[in-house]
């Protein structure tokens, strides 16, 4: 809190200050969610695609000028970021839903994921992605920078609740010590290196893991909320109040809400988010939403009058505006 007071109050180092401007926020508002939606990743995208001294000295500088100029050099590597992203999620799922299609092929447990053209600094990224998209632990590899021997991938894994990834790595290696050459991490997140030729053994010895440490339930993702809202509860006040009490986190999450709504209009914007006007039944509270990373073959869909919604509260602004808007978590015709 401390933090985002002096950032609020405008005595933080130059290269927040250009960061913040790059990412199109307004400091004296600025919000923990910024940083880790806006901010963080601009100071990440340097480490992915390049070189994370840009980021180091954007931090230290002490030259607002010179701050501007790598504050937009991040953003650049940022939408690069983004754009090799998207296609690395097209192309996953692209395989994930040939394997669907095939009648005598079940979707493994545990999902491994390989293309040769994937960037080695997006794979954490896509690995979370399918993670949530399919719930079920995932590990995204590319190909390990490593001209002198003998070809390795590089991966990174996350997890579902009740599986521990690193121990679950752990055990693989014990078993089939031939099959990773070294790895480390934690309960929902680790990294690996194995050999390029070991990937087809390592991808059914990780599946055939995870079908021993889970059960079928626990494929079946769950999302616990606050319950829902009366209109009159659903208020810039209570936005306001829900942004002010963070910062949220693990074991501590931002409260979540759910409830029907008919849909007044949608439409899809960025290529893969959806736009919407909401109203919540028998009110007259119209409410602008936007649910993003949507499938953007099934939505938007004009047959589709009403939805059942897991939401959070936010405070959208824009052009100097603010107004309530829903953060659409996860929805369902209704």
């Amino acid at each position: 809190f401390q933090g985002l007071a002096r950032i609020r109050s405008g005595r933080c180092r130059p290269g927040i200050t250009a960061l913040i401007d790059v990412s199109g926020k307004n400091a004296d508002k600025l919000a923990a969610s910024d940083l880790g939606f806006a901010l963080g990743p601009r100071l990440n995208a340097a480490g992915r695609l390049d070189d994370m001294s840009i980021g180091i000295e954007l931090l230290l500088s002490e030259d607002i000028d010179r701050a501007r100029e790598l504050a937009c050099e991040l953003d650049g590597l940022n939408r690069d970021r983004k754009a090799i992203e998207g296609s690395m999620q097209s192309q996953a799922m692209a395989e994930l839903e040939n394997i669907l299609f095939d009648q005598q092929t079940e979707l493994p447990w545990g999902v491994s994921l390989f293309q040769e053209s994937w960037h080695q600094g997006v794979v954490g990224i896509l690995a979370s992605r399918v993670k949530e998209k399919l719930n079920r632990p995932v590990i995204a590899f590319a190909e390990a920078d490593n001209p002198e021997g003998e070809p390795e991938l590089k991966g990174s894994a996350r997890s579902i609740q009740g599986l521990h990834m690193r121990d679950a790595l752990d055990s693989i290696a014990r078993d089939n010590p031939e099959l990773i050459i070294k790895f480390g991490g934690h309960a929902m997140a680790a990294g690996l290196s194995i050999k390029k030729t070991h990937f087809g053994a390592f991808k059914e010895a990780f599946d055939l893991e995870v079908r021993k440490q889970l059960t079928a339930d626990d494929l079946q993702a769950e999302m616990h909320t606050d319950g829902e809202l009366t209109p009159d509860q659903v208020t810039m006040a209570t936005a306001h109040t829900l942004r002010e009490g963070g910062p949220w986190g693990q074991s501590f999450p931002e409260p979540s809400f759910d409830g029907k709504f008919q849909i007044i209009q949608q439409k899809l914007v960025g290529e893969k988010h959806l736009k919407m006007v909401l109203k919540i039944p028998d009110s007259e509270l119209w409410l602008d939403a936007i649910a993003f990373n949507i499938d953007s073959r099934k939505w938007p869909n004009p047959n589709i009058r009403q939805i059942k919604a897991v939401y959070k509260l936010d405070i959208n602004e824009f052009r100097g505006q603010r107004n309530l808007q829903l953060m659409v978590e996860h929805f369902d015709p209704a």
